[in-house]
């Protein structure tokens, strides 16, 4: 197997092509880039899988900009890629079939806050530390935090999850409206500011995780929480990963409202020392935070105690200083690229699973026994509180039998996690990578996927070749 295969061949349509770039380049001047390295960057960022470039970049400026980018490029059906910042990680951006890649950065205007009703709508491009920048001095904050500063679109078009996870929910309950370009270019707005409604189809969840298959998210209305009185972060160690698994699953089972709790393998908190400029203890290490009152948080805080100290982990070190937390954090989320240096010059072949938390330490600590049987480095992390957690494989993507043995690891992986009643992916979502499990997670559930895609994009020009496979 190669990672080439792994891709869904995409027909180019030349003449489609050639037709749209000089209107596009009249039309927007310098905002269209054809450079190869302009290209290059937007069809490649940081997965694995091989690059595959569009034939042009367009930086666009408001909703109406990309409706006429797209009527023009559905009257030619030229494929269309929405772009954010590029932190995606099963080739989201890639272009199968070239075409035209719609870089929404620009459109970065925070156009509304509402506190009084904990709301507010901002354009596709605003990022999650600029909105929560934004909004530091209502007493607000937004808490979806996937550790790389994504662009909210993105993050609402691959339904993102990230650390707080497992107190606040994930992109799909943050989500109260869209306006979404459609593929013929029709501007639709879905959903709106009540927090509830019973008002037909339920669209806003349709485009959520739609990866840009079916419309392309230029602004959204989003739910904030208030600032917690009290934070406090702490550092376990456990003696194995099955023990820091178990005090996940008991502590959750428990009811305990932990608002972040990570888990980092061995390997994985050697590499965060290395990079970060630590001096954690190398050992399986749980990585918790609470939010709530001062006597809330206290309680919190001893329930969670007593129970690491039942699955032998050791003593806390507690991070409350909000400097010594973003140092704490910072770290954690810096693990993708920390892991990279534990292999210097290898690719790191970044994938993840979710499964019901009670199947959390059978599955870690089988994925272990892998990793170690295939002789691979492969740190793992995950936000482990809702059984979400990442491997890192770090590759010679030269040496094809290494890579597939990589792509072999991977597969049990995705199946193992499925077999449990879990995911093939928690978070990074479906894109290029992912296409081959969703038959054996969802079985017929996938037809009606492509029904529902060749019903809104009849020619297949929104983001071809991910998620579902269709012809025009």
């Amino acid at each position: 197997m190669t990672l080439a295969s792994l891709q869904v061949p995409v027909e180019r349509n030349t003449d489609g092509i050639e037709a749209v770039l000089p209107q596009l380049k009249e039309q927007f001047g310098t905002r269209y880039q054809s450079s190869h390295s302009m290209r290059e960057q937007h069809g490649h960022t940081t997965t694995w899988l091989p690059n595959q470039l569009p034939d042009a970049v367009i930086f666009a400026h408001s909703t109406e900009e990309v409706s006429a980018i797209v009527k023009l490029c559905a009257a030619h059906r030229v494929p269309i890629i929405p772009f954010g910042t590029g932190s995606s990680l099963e080739g989201h951006v890639n272009a199968p079939g070239g075409g035209i890649s719609i870089d929404l950065s620009q459109m970065n205007q925070v156009v509304a806050v509402h506190q009084e009703d904990l709301d507010c709508v901002v354009q596709a491009g605003v990022t999650r530390k600029q909105l929560n920048e934004f909004i530091r001095d209502t007493g607000l904050f937004f808490p979806i935090d996937p550790g790389a500063d994504a662009s909210l679109g993105g993050m609402a078009a691959t339904r993102a999850s990230g650390t707080n996870a497992v107190r606040y929910g994930t992109m799909k309950d943050m989500v109260l409206g869209l306006t979404v370009v459609m593929p013929d270019g029709t501007i639709v707005k879905t959903g709106g500011r009540a927090k509830k409604s019973s008002a037909g189809y339920d669209l806003t969840r349709l485009m959520v995780g739609s990866e840009g298959t079916l419309g392309i998210i230029t602004e959204l209305t989003l739910r904030l929480f208030g600032v917690p009185e009290a934070v406090s972060a702490a550092i376990c160690h456990y003696p194995d990963v099955e023990s820091a698994c178990n005090t996940v699953i008991s502590a959750i089972q428990c009811g305990i409202p932990v608002a972040r709790i990570e888990l980092l393998d061995t390997l994985q908190v050697k590499a965060v020392n290395g990079y970060s400029k630590l001096s954690l203890k190398e050992a399986p290490t749980l990585l918790v935070e609470f939010h709530g009152s001062e006597e809330g948080v206290k309680e919190q805080v001893e329930l969670f105690g007593s129970i690491s100290e039942e699955f032998g982990g050791g003593d806390f070190e507690w991070a409350t200083r909000p400097e010594d937390r973003s140092k704490l954090w910072a770290a954690r989320h810096d693990a993708y690229w920390a892991g990279l240096s534990l292999r210097p010059g290898a690719r790191g072949l970044s994938t993840d699973v979710c499964v019901p938390i009670s199947k959390l330490a059978e599955c870690v600590t089988a994925t272990q026994e892998d990793i170690e049987a295939c002789g691979f480095t492969a740190p793992i992390v995950g936000h482990v509180g809702d059984g979400n957690f990442h491997v890192l494989v770090l590759a010679d993507d030269q040496n094809p039998e290494e890579i597939a043995s990589v792509e072999a690891f991977i597969e049990r992986l995705n199946y193992r996690a499925i077999d449990m009643g879990g995911t093939c992916t928690g978070e990074h979502g479906v894109g290029q990578g992912k296409m081959k499990y969703l038959a054996y997670e969802h079985g017929a559930g996938v037809d009606v996927m492509g029904s529902i895609k060749r019903a809104l994009d009849p020619f297949n020009i929104m983001n071809p070749g991910k998620i579902v496979a269709i012809e025009p």
